[in-house]
């Protein structure tokens, strides 16, 4: 699958994409508010292999240099009859700033809107990673709310968790405004 925005190829990971992967995750900037990953060689190629044979991880590929700068995710939720979809992204920082995690995004969302008929997508991020929560805004997303102590990804020297607060964020198809892409099947 394949998506193609203005400036970026929004599609299905292939197996090479794994140090450019690497780059990114392994960088503990990047993860600050994700799971810890194993950044090995091995890992990172068993993840490509992984995100390559499934339908919700999308490769986000800068059009003009052929590299694999981050990924989008999105994700039918359960029950499928709600026809609701989660999005989240990871993005390589010597990328940042040049708008295109809400491009990727964009197409990512409009394709769900268009293709797979979705009604609803919601993501979730923690408060303090502002950068995250204002590319949701960018995207039309409405903030419904403030969960306490919602998550917890890490724990503190004595092994106890350390729990985060997470905002949530949702947009409903009818709101959505169209974002020009082409999808190639």
């Amino acid at each position: 699958m394949l998506i193609e925005t203005k400036r970026l190829k929004v599609r299905t990971f292939k197996l090479e994409d794994w140090q450019d992967l690497q780059e990114y995750v392994s960088q503990k900037s990047v993860m600050t508010y994700e799971r810890d990953w194993d950044t090995s060689d091995a890992s990172c190629q068993e993840k490509v292999k992984y995100f390559s044979e499934g339908d919700t991880m999308w490769a986000v590929e800068l059009k003009d240099i052929g590299k694999m700068i981050g990924h989008v995710y999105f994700g039918q939720v359960q029950p499928k009859d709600f026809m609701e979809w989660t999005i989240g992204y990871i993005f390589n920082p010597k990328f940042y700033g040049n708008g295109y995690a809400t491009e990727a995004a964009k197409a990512v969302m409009q394709y769900g809107f268009d293709e797979l008929g979705v009604h609803r997508v919601f993501a979730k991020c923690n408060p303090d990673n502002t950068p995250s929560w204002k590319l949701l805004e960018r995207l039309s997303m409405e903030r419904e709310g403030c969960s306490m102590k919602r998550v917890c990804f890490i724990k503190d020297e004595k092994g106890q968790p350390i729990w985060w607060d997470e905002y949530q964020y949702a947009i409903l198809q009818e709101e959505w405004p169209v974002f020009s892409c082409t999808v190639h099947k």
